[in-house]
């Protein structure tokens, strides 16, 4: 993967490019990885965020390179997941998120 741009959102044919996948890929691992939720443009078109794209990036190495299921690579991420939301940085992120949403909604309105 490339450097990723200091964007807040991505296209799917950006996330595409920026992890080698094809979009029916991501499309796919959307439906069977929870972790991997992108917001819809009013357009309905999918806006991946960089926490999306790190999560992506995380479950192709855990299925191409260390050879897990793909039960196996839900187990690992809903574990992680699990440990991050337990922490202070965690709660932080998620209240942050929250916080990015409500100005994309003010923005909007």
């Amino acid at each position: 993967m490339g450097i990723v741009p200091q964007k807040k959102y991505f296209k799917i044919s950006e996330v595409s490019s920026l992890t080698g996948l094809e979009s029916h890929v991501l499309r796919f691992w959307e439906g069977e990885f929870s972790a991997i939720r992108p917001k819809r443009a009013e357009s309905g078109q999918r806006m991946y965020r960089r926490k999306d794209i790190d999560v992506i990036l995380e479950i192709k190495r855990l299925l191409h390179d260390e050879r897990y299921t793909i039960e196996g690579a839900k187990k690992m991420i809903g574990a992680r997941g699990k440990e991050k939301d337990a922490s202070p940085a965690g709660t932080r992120d998620f209240l942050k998120e929250i916080v990015d949403e409500l100005r994309l909604i003010r923005a909007m309105v």
